[in-house]
């Protein structure tokens, strides 16, 4: 079944930074759909069970952004 989680990031300024953190987010294994906007500074992520919030915001933190 798939879940939806909403992150926020902090970090972004421009639609580089957005593909960045789509990109990155995309990678996880599980993952189905990520929306990116940098207006509201958030992520939202529709994807399976067994992907963790850490591994969500790991990502994130390894594109060079971070998360609240």
């Amino acid at each position: 079944m798939s879940e939806k989680t909403l992150l926020k990031v902090e970090g972004m300024s421009c639609q580089h930074c957005v593909s960045a953190v789509t990109n990155a987010l995309e990678a996880l294994p599980g993952v189905k759909k990520v929306k990116v906007s940098l207006e509201k500074g958030e992520a939202k992520v529709k994807h399976e069970a067994e992907v963790t919030l850490e591994a969500m915001k790991a990502a994130i933190t390894e594109a060079g952004f971070n998360t609240l």
